[in-house]
């Protein structure tokens, strides 16, 4: 009679791999640390940016002596346009920005500007807003500068340095970055913001 000799398969034990168990955990651990990272520098330059608003236009309302002279705050009936609006002497807005320069318009429109995005860059709400009327402005200043000359109106050397990007510039992209990011919840209010009914009803208010 033959014997049939079949293969035995042994269950073997092993053990898991340390090795690719703490590899994993330490990229998991990275990535986190990472992610964090980023979240509080988001955070930090989105208080910053707002700080540099919010002070503008507490400096021009109450006049503390750094801009804004004291006694010629916005409060003691000074204008917060004037001086800026009235020296622009490049670009091709320049007669359009003396005429607006003092009016009353302008003026509460720049400051309601400065304060809304100033606010809501602090609170972290309401980030979409503050890009689109926070980048209206740099770009307006922007064109009152108007970095791209050379020389002034009167035949003066401009001493622009550059003539594409400045600080408006810079400020424009990081509101845009900020808004994109949607980093108001850490160190800021967003996430209650983004609970309210109407701001979930309405995608453009976040």
């Amino acid at each position: 009679m033959a014997v049939q000799n079949h293969p035995q398969h042994q269950s073997r034990f092993h053990f898991p791999s340390l090795q690719g168990t703490g590899t994993a955990q330490a990229a998991t651990d990275t990535t986190a640390a990472t992610t964090a990272t980023r979240v509080y520098a988001f955070a930090s330059l989105r208080l910053l940016t707002g700080f540099v608003f919010l002070w503008a236009f507490l400096d021009k309302t109450f006049g503390f002596g750094y801009a804004t002279a004291s006694g010629k705050g916005w409060i003691d009936g000074g204008s917060p346009t004037k001086g800026f609006l009235s020296s622009v002497a490049a670009g091709p807005l320049e007669s359009t920005f003396h005429d607006w320069a003092g009016a009353g318009w302008v003026n509460w429109l720049f400051m309601l500007g400065l304060l809304g995005v100033g606010v809501a860059l602090v609170a972290g709400v309401a980030l979409r807003l503050a890009a689109v009327a926070g980048t209206a402005l740099m770009a307006l200043m922007w064109i009152a500068e108007w970095p791209p000359a050379k020389q002034l109106s009167d035949g003066t050397v401009s001493m622009s340095s550059n003539p594409f990007a400045d600080y408006h510039l810079i400020y424009a992209v990081v509101l845009i970055a900020l808004a994109a990011a949607g980093v108001g919840a850490t160190w800021g209010l967003g996430k209650v913001w983004a609970t309210l009914p109407i701001v979930r009803d309405h995608n453009w208010l976040k």
